[in-house]
């Protein structure tokens, strides 16, 4: 099927063209031959850190369709890539819209953010056989991307615990951390759960009761629990600290990269290194060590350095 999109170009559908992971292991353009050292060095570092530590990562080595709801299916351009939230997944998102909906979409910027978060918008892995999910896992261009671990989870309190529009996660997880993390609350803290405070946070997710009770929500969840790269091999590892370039070169490899570029905004409101430094502040060194054990998979799988801020126990 060929469907005119509004650049005049054929955004779908690349039969007998090269495939991005074609694109990828055997570059034809010199430009995107260096980016691919880059990225075999990434993929070295999580099958390294796998091996390193598979007692912990190897325990389950079935994947059940429960694992793969995060994984979005692009059939026209053969890609696969693995949502983590507070990693420019809204943006990917709008993005996979523009590649999957034959265009309908030509402007990634154009689809409203809670759009972009519908589920029925987008195909996931979970949805297909298992031999259809087998053929895709081998042949398709699999891709995540993530970011400083602490970074992104200092995102996901301020979105989700500081916004007075998140009643939804004030009642849901707001009101349970109050009640077993704050002594002497008050009527109206456990009834609303909209003050919860970073340590308390903390305090929650490092609680083994916690972790015993139900899965973390997707916001604070690993990246190594969410998208199980020690059990996909994933071809490409994108950082939110090389977002642009790294968005655009998986734009590239898919054969798109001439009409379709990565969005950018500056956003003034973004987590930075400093204000997670602030954070962690208040934070006890045995609180900060535990917290680092349940993310610390995360920090070595991608390369991330032990924050120079944290007292580590």
């Amino acid at each position: 099927v060929m469907r005119r999109n509004p650049f005049g170009m054929d955004i779908c559908c690349r039969k007998g063209s090269r495939s991005p992971l074609q694109e990828l292991y055997n570059p034809t353009q010199v430009s995107l031959s260096n980016t691919a050292i880059l990225h075999q060095i990434r993929r070295d570092q999580v099958t390294d850190t796998c091996r390193a530590n598979s007692v912990s990562s190897r325990k389950r080595r079935v994947l059940t369709p429960n694992d793969l709801k995060h994984l979005v299916v692009d059939e026209d351009h053969e890609m696969i890539y693995c949502y983590v939230p507070k990693v420019a997944c809204t943006n990917w998102k709008r993005v996979m819209m523009v590649l999957t909906g034959r265009g309908k979409y030509s402007d990634p910027m154009e689809i409203p953010a809670n759009e972009a978060h519908v589920s029925s918008n987008l195909k996931t892995l979970n949805q297909y056989s298992i031999s259809e999910i087998n053929h895709r896992l081998k042949n398709y261009m699999k891709f995540l991307f993530v970011r400083e671990p602490f970074e992104r989870l200092v995102s996901a309190y301020r979105n989700k615990f500081t916004q007075k529009y998140n009643t939804s996660f004030h009642k849901r997880y707001g009101t349970k951390i109050v009640r077993r993390q704050r002594k002497n609350a008050t009527q109206e803290a456990l009834r609303k759960g909209d003050d919860v405070k970073f340590e308390e946070f903390v305090a929650y997710l490092i609680d083994p009761h916690t972790q015993r009770e139900e899965p973390f929500n997707e916001h604070w969840q690993t990246v190594y629990s969410l998208c199980h790269p020690c059990h996909i091999h994933y071809d490409l590892i994108g950082k939110y600290e090389t977002l642009e370039e790294d968005s655009n070169y998986i734009l590239q490899l898919a054969g798109v990269g001439n009409y379709l570029k990565f969005p950018t905004y500056a956003k003034s409101t973004r987590t930075t290194d400093e204000m997670t430094t602030e954070f962690f502040q208040n934070i006890s060194s045995e609180h900060q060590t535990q917290l680092y054990e349940v993310y610390k998979l995360d920090f070595l799988m991608f390369n991330y350095s032990v924050p120079s801020y944290l007292k580590l126990e």
